[in-house]
Order: C-alpha cells, then structure tokens, then sequence
C-alpha cells in the first residue's frame, strides 16, 4: 500500500513492522532502531548481510547524545552546518544501541534527514529508526514510491509516499578515527564542502569485508543488466555491435542508430541535476530488455566524483 497516513505509519512501527519511507536522499526500509524483531525483518526483507551495518535516523541534533557518545567537536560543527541533510556521521555508540545496528561495532551512524515526511513521522515516534535504503540487498536505490513497491510487492505492507527524492544519491558517510575525519562514503554533499568545515579529509571508501558504514563495498547500487563505464562512449560503442544498448550519459547525446536508447541526465551539465536522475535512468535502462548499458564517466570533481563512484560500484567485478 502507497500513502499519505502518517497514522498509518506510526502504528505499523510501534507493533514491529518495517515500513518504507522517503527521505531527500533515497526512499529507505524503516524500523524501530531499539528493536531486535524489527531490525531482523530489515536485513531479511532487504537479504542484506548482518556484517553490513545500519544508519539510525533521528529527528534532531538535539537527539544525537541518546544514540552516541564521546562526540568529537568537529562532528558536531559538521551537523550544525549539514543537518537536517544528507550527511551521516559514524559515532561511538551508546550502549543500549544493538549489535545488529552497528554489525557488531562500537560505532553507529547516524543522521538527520531533510524530507517533511520523515520528520514529521520521527517527531511522533518515541524511537529513532534504522532505514536502510528500501532495495533488495546490492540494487539499484529507489528513488520514488514505485521503485520500492515494484522491488517488494506483496512483501511490503506500506509504503510512504513522498514523491521523488530531491537529492537522489545517498548520504555523505563521515567517520572519525584519532579524531580525524574520514570519508567512508561518497554522497548528495561533496568532498569539497565537507572540507571547507574540517579541512583535508582522510579517503578510506571501499572495505568488502567490515565495512565501517553502509556503502562500501565493491559491487553495490547496482542494474541486473551488465554496467559498463568509460571516458570514451563511441569507441566502447564499438564492441558491442549489433547488441541492444542502453547509454546513460552527462550532458549530450550521440548521434547513433536510433535503436539504441539514451538517457541523458542534465543537458545544462547541472552536477546536482544529474545525480538527483541518476537512479531513475537505471531503472528505466535495467527495465529495457538490454545487453548492456554503458556509462559515460563525469567530471571528477564535486558530486561528479560521487556519480563515478557508484557507476563503478554498479560494474560486475
């Protein structure tokens, strides 16, 4: 079922069940983050790997001392200038925080996101909640209600509808060791913004064995069809005459046979723009009956540095 009841909402959280909800970021599987029967329906649904841990949602800044404990200073400046927003900040945990949580760590992420329906929902709840995003384990994120309800139809009691996401790309995932920050995940908020806040930041995004934080591991947010990514779309073109091709590109497309079908994700090369279409066009190119789709490289620097990142992560290794 896709609504609006937020009522509906509160009631299937408070007896246990998970629900999805939209955020500005991607739609998210939601539960009670202090309930072990909840949080085991999330990583069941999603068949999401338990040493894959979760990010914890809560409703303020305010909230963030009854999840984490010994908050660096600069995580917090971070958090004044992005919350509500799409950066997470991976803490020392409180103790009562789950295991299931944190994948077994001492360390839980969090954030507070920017979408008046998932506000308003955390503001009447009493718990904050684990959400990771509302996808089968390693596909492509949902971005729109039907997204989710095409990937958990009949498994999926509700649904919140919140329209399309307006960022489109996962959080910036942020972690602190020695004090230092570290990039754990590019996202909706660049390198380059975090860094005017904290100065140089520490790069450490892939870990397929414990990852510190959602979203690094190698092959992840990614199409059925086989992903391809290059600098050079015409001459990759080249290998695979004769077969049905999918492009996903930047600003422009290429003058080809007709038959091949093209996504093109901001004509006025507007960075935001395209990351807040990137998903959808995937969804729509793994939905074509393809052999392949093929990705143009974008600029990296600022949130094209987050698009490559994911189009890499979506190639089958």
């Amino acid at each position: 079922m896709i609504t609006t009841n937020l009522n509906k909402a509160k009631e299937y959280l408070i007896n246990d069940e998970i629900i999805a909800i939209p955020t500005e970021t991607v739609y998210g599987l939601a539960g009670n983050a202090y309930c072990e029967t909840a949080l085991k329906k999330i990583f069941t649904l999603k068949k999401r790997p338990y040493y894959n841990p979760l990010i914890v949602h809560i409703k303020s800044a305010s909230s963030l001392n009854t999840i984490a404990s010994d908050i660096p200073e600069i995580a917090l400046r971070l958090a004044e200038e992005f919350w509500p927003g799409p950066l997470t900040l991976v803490l020392k945990k409180q103790p009562h925080i789950s295991d299931l949580v944190t994948a077994g760590k001492d360390t839980v992420a969090i954030r507070v996101p920017n979408h008046p329906i998932a506000l308003a929902l955390l503001e009447q709840l009493d718990f904050p909640l684990a959400a990771p995003s509302a996808n089968p384990f390693g596909s492509i994120s949902p971005t729109s209600a039907t997204h989710v309800s095409n990937y958990f139809e009949g498994k999926l009691d509700l649904i919140l509808e919140g329209g399309e996401c307006a960022r489109g790309v996962e959080s910036t995932i942020i972690g602190f060791e020695d004090n230092q920050p570290v990039l754990y995940r590019h996202g909706s908020i660049s390198i380059e913004e975090i860094e005017k806040i904290v100065g140089k930041l520490i790069i450490s995004v892939n870990n397929d064995s414990k990852p510190n934080s959602p979203g690094m591991l190698s092959r992840h947010y990614a199409p059925i069809t086989n992903t391809f990514l290059t600098n050079n779309v015409p001459e990759l073109l080249k290998s695979f005459q004769g077969r049905k091709i999918g492009l996903l590109l930047f600003k422009n497309e290429i003058l080809i046979e007709k038959n091949i079908i093209q996504e093109v994700l901001s004509e006025n090369g507007d960075l935001k723009e395209a990351a807040r279409k990137l998903y959808a066009a995937l969804h729509r190119l793994d939905k074509s009956d393809l052999d392949v789709i093929i990705a143009e490289k974008f600029p990296n620097e600022g949130l094209g540095k987050t698009l490559n990142d994911r189009l890499q992560r979506a190639i089958k290794k």
